[in-house]
């Protein structure tokens, strides 16, 4: 019966940390600088739209150890 309840109990601690990193990277995607740009996907033409597009919060990329342990982008 404990290995009942802690199976459970990880699958929920597993599914509040999922929806905890899904409303994070909403959260960067929607206060993106590029997503206000005409072409997003183009290069900048100017070195101040350069700092423009790189002024908001950048996503961490995670180390390749990190990586290999399944270890989520925050």
């Amino acid at each position: 019966m404990l290995s009942v309840l802690r199976a459970i109990s990880l699958r929920v601690v597993t599914v509040i940390a999922e929806c905890n990193y899904a409303q994070r990277r909403l959260a960067v995607l929607r206060l993106s600088p590029d997503r206000y740009v005409t072409a997003p996907d183009q290069a900048p033409d100017t070195y101040r739209e350069f700092l423009f597009r790189t002024s908001g919060l950048l996503a961490h990329e995670p180390s390749a150890a990190e990586r290999a342990l399944g270890h989520a982008s925050y």
